[in-house]
């Protein structure tokens, strides 16, 4: 019997726990995960899984969506995208259709709980943040912990997020894209009970009966809420864009509430209202800038690649980087689960760079795009309803429409090329 495939994670996260949960049940995969924290935990705003995403759970098999649904996902109705100023402020730029899977709304941390509730514990590492590793003469990876320890894999999978370790050490420190980049727009996140939300911003568009996604588009802001946790939460998010701040190193930012009140001041008075009831109870908020990396010229070398944000961080302007995640961690899972050696995992690592590159970077750069539509900042388009309704919507189509069936096949039939050749 040959032996098994070694396979270590860098990063417990979303997508080194997705990844995780699709490589498991492959017996003659070895696969550990490691993360810098002393837990395994995911902080920040809720994720849309869109159908795209789901698809892909679906084919990682029913037990990953069923950690979806377990961890109180809200499948929205519909997306609707409204106008919050200029001449046709209140109207309705465009919205999905119903009856249709596209999007659910999950906050990260239960998705991520659900994935690792079944692991085996001996797999799963905390407090191991990697250092370097050295390549061994039979090809195999010693990998160097900053506590001193070390670990043998003959596969590397950095899913160590967007300040990847593992990054640079595939592109080298001095590639352009080793690191990421500030974009200059930045966002505050909130949190809120069902009924708070609700009473703030309206029975409407706040109801878990009828749930919805609503982008509200500003001159120069932007506000999102949808429903998650079985609907028990509501996220809110603001964003506005600061100019002096692209390319900067600022990861957070103050936001006071008076710059709140003044960027909202222009907005429907109902949603001012909402703004002022739901950020500005306190002087200040905490902010985030919106970071993404640059396209890298390859995200493999040899036995170690990167995948989610270590690979292709993206603003969230397009909701897609946890469904990125997902789409990855198939890719990969079904490439390794038919390697039956070293040299063969390493040529799945080769095939999934072929295939996950020229998509994931694409949607990087239209999220990008996207961040500016939303925004008002667009010139040729700014809040002129004809315009956002002819050029929003179909933005998606290549994101969502997306046959991950089909691109899994692809996958697969280029690898078993590989080999023959």
């Amino acid at each position: 019997m040959s032996s098994p495939i070694r396979i270590a994670i860098s990063g417990g996260g979303l997508a080194g726990a997705s990844l995780l949960y699709a490589l498991l049940p492959h017996a003659h995969l070895d696969v550990h995960i490691f993360e810098s924290a002393a837990a395994f935990k995911e902080a920040g705003m809720a994720i849309g899984l869109a159908r795209n995403a789901l698809a892909a759970l679906d084919l990682i098999g029913p037990s990953a969506a069923e950690c979806l649904n377990r961890a109180g996902a809200v499948p929205m109705r519909g997306v609707r995208f409204m106008l919050a100023q200029g001449d046709n402020a209140g109207n309705t730029i465009d919205e999905t259709e119903d009856g249709q899977r596209v999007t659910s709304i999950v906050h990260r941390a239960a998705l991520l709980r659900e994935f690792l509730v079944n692991v085996p514990p001996d797999r799963m590492h905390a407090s191991r943040n990697l250092d370097h590793f050295d390549r061994n003469s039979d090809g195999s990876l010693t990998l160097h912990f900053t506590d001193g320890t070390t670990h043998e894999c003959d596969i590397l999978v950095g899913a160590d997020g967007i300040r990847s370790t593992v990054r640079k050490l595939i592109l080298g420190e001095d590639d352009p894209a080793a690191s990421p980049r500030n974009t200059g727009a930045w966002c505050v996140m909130a949190l809120k009970p069902y009924a708070e939300a609700q009473t703030s911003i309206g029975n409407g568009p706040v109801n878990i009966e009828d749930a919805r996604e609503y982008m509200w588009i500003g001159n120069g802001t932007y506000l999102l809420h949808n429903l998650l946790n079985q609907g028990q939460l509501v996220q809110v998010v603001i964003a506005s864009h600061e100019k002096d701040a692209e390319s900067s190193d600022c990861w957070h930012r103050t936001v006071s509430a008076d710059e709140i009140k003044k960027l909202y001041q222009g907005w429907p008075s109902h949603l001012y209202k909402a703004v002022d009831e739901l950020f500005c109870k306190q002087p200040e908020q905490p902010g985030m800038y919106l970071w993404e990396h640059p396209p890298a010229r390859t995200y493999v070398s040899g036995s170690i690649c990167i995948m989610g944000d270590a690979a292709h961080a993206t603003t969230p302007w397009q909701g897609s980087g946890g469904g990125m995640s997902i789409e990855d961690s198939l890719i990969l899972s079904t490439l390794l689960g038919r390697a039956k050696t070293a040299a063969e995992a390493q040529t799945a690592l080769k095939v999934y760079d072929h295939v996950r590159r020229p998509r994931t970077q694409r949607i990087v750069e239209s999220s990008r795009e996207m961040g500016l539509i939303v925004s008002g900042l667009k010139e040729e388009m700014g809040l002129n309803l004809e315009k956002l309704s002819e050029e929003l919507l179909p933005r998606w189509d290549f994101i969502i429409d997306f046959d991950i069936e089909k691109h899994r096949d692809e996958a697969v039939e280029m690898m078993e090329r590989e080999f023959k050749s």
